[in-house]
């Protein structure tokens, strides 16, 4: 079954030591996945934000009911919402239903009743999965719904658009600052390790890993190697995400990235010089290679004063340090 990015890995409950008990109150939701856990870190370290959470087991935000009475309860002031309903390509595949209705379901909760608390202000994360699927690079934010997107995305991208109407419908509608930002593909703590299931990036240091402990003599890897990907390190999307809640305001999506690219191949070469593997590293030309380059124009974000802080190097050593340390909790 597809998987709602609130309850991933070990929880960190409600409430986390450091926290302050004044401050603004800054809900964030799914704070137990990739995400969530970079933004914990990074509100935890800022005395003047308390911090809201709540497990799925303590809070289903599919509920409008119980979703209200939290909001009723907590008063949030600022609210990112991080919570959604993931997965990979066979999964959207198998349960189309799920991904649609939970995603739709979280959305509507949560603005709905950030809007009717009069919640100051509601970051909502869309996903760059969602535009089309033949687009001029780097990718601008008008580009979204100009061309059909990657049909095995469709149960997920229609529903994070939907998000993204609804964001905008309450600010032109009811003058609520509810805001959209796009992230670039994510990395780092706390991201599913699967080989079977990851996203490329933990996939590679997983493989990679495991053939070094197995001193096996070459991995072998899907396509040419020649597509190249945007990533963003997962702190950096964080300290995004508390960028933009104190300067930006505006209907308009905004997608959050380095602005740079880098091929397949060279990111496998870093990965397997990080993990120390010695083996070779082969090609298999029969498989598909997908889109040949995704990337953002991320100008309208570096015009308001922002840019990522993480190499790809730094953020790749960070995260294989991350997933030695934490094998026990690691989804692998």
């Amino acid at each position: 079954m597809p998987r709602i990015r609130t309850a991933r890995h070990r929880d960190v409950g409600s409430y986390q030591p450091g926290m302050s008990s004044n401050g603004k109150k800054i809900f964030i939701s799914g704070h137990n996945g990739l995400v969530g856990r970079a933004l914990m870190k990074l509100y935890s370290g800022k005395p003047e934000w308390q911090i809201i959470t709540r497990t799925k087991a303590e809070l289903d935000l599919r509920d409008p009911h119980a979703t209200d009475a939290f909001f009723a309860a907590e008063r949030p002031e600022y609210v990112i919402l991080a919570a959604a309903t993931v997965g990979g390509i066979k999964a959207s595949y198998t349960h189309p239903v799920d991904f649609l209705l939970n995603n739709l379901q979280i959305q509507n909760a949560v603005m709905d009743a950030a809007h009717r608390f009069e919640v100051k202000k509601l970051l909502f994360l869309g996903s760059t999965c969602i535009y089309p699927k033949v687009v001029e690079m780097p990718i601008r934010e008008d580009s979204l719904m100009t061309g059909p997107m990657e049909e095995t995305n469709a149960p997920y991208g229609v529903a994070k658009i939907a998000g993204i109407k609804l964001c905008q419908g309450y600010r032109h509608q009811h003058g609520r600052d509810f805001i959209c930002g796009m992230p670039a593909n994510l990395y780092g703590p706390y991201d599913n390790f699967d080989p079977e299931h990851s996203h490329v990036l933990p996939s590679l240091i997983r493989r990679f890993h495991e053939a070094k402990l197995s001193n096996a003599p070459q991995v072998t890897l899907w396509g040419s190697g020649t597509p190249r990907r945007e990533f963003l390190f997962v702190e950096d999307l964080a300290d995004a995400c508390h960028f933009l809640l104190d300067n930006y305001s505006s209907p308009e999506i905004i997608n959050i990235g380095n602005g740079w690219e880098i091929s397949i191949k060279e990111a496998a070469e870093i990965i397997r010089d990080i993990v120390g593997y010695q083996g070779e590293i082969c090609w298999d030309t029969k498989q598909p290679d997908g889109n040949p380059r995704r990337l953002l124009d991320v100008s309208r974000l570096t015009n308001l004063g922002w840019k990522a802080k993480t190499n790809f190097r730094e953020g790749v050593e960070k995260t294989y340090r991350w997933f030695l340390d934490n094998r026990a909790i690691a989804r692998a």
